[in-house]
């Protein structure tokens, strides 16, 4: 499933819903948001993209794509 596709579900079965299992769900569901932090960069990680990017050492989409798929040909990419 793709990002659209969880959301459209999501949406349904949240629109399928009475007030009073809306109201636990909410609550719930902005609870489980919450706990989880956004994940901050360290300096040296910081240091370690800048310098990548200024030495031109960056990689496509499709490049990293396939170098996953030739290390890890068991795994199922989409």
């Amino acid at each position: 499933m793709n990002a659209a596709e969880i959301k459209l579900d999501l949406f349904r079965k949240i629109d399928n819903l009475n007030e009073p299992e809306l109201g636990k769900i909410y609550k719930k569901f902005l609870a489980l948001l919450n706990a989880v932090p956004p994940y901050k960069l360290s300096r040296e990680e910081k240091a370690a993209i800048e310098a990548a990017l200024e030495n031109g050492l960056t990689y496509t989409h499709d490049e990293v794509k396939e170098e996953s798929r030739r290390k890890y040909p068991k795994l199922r990419f989409k």
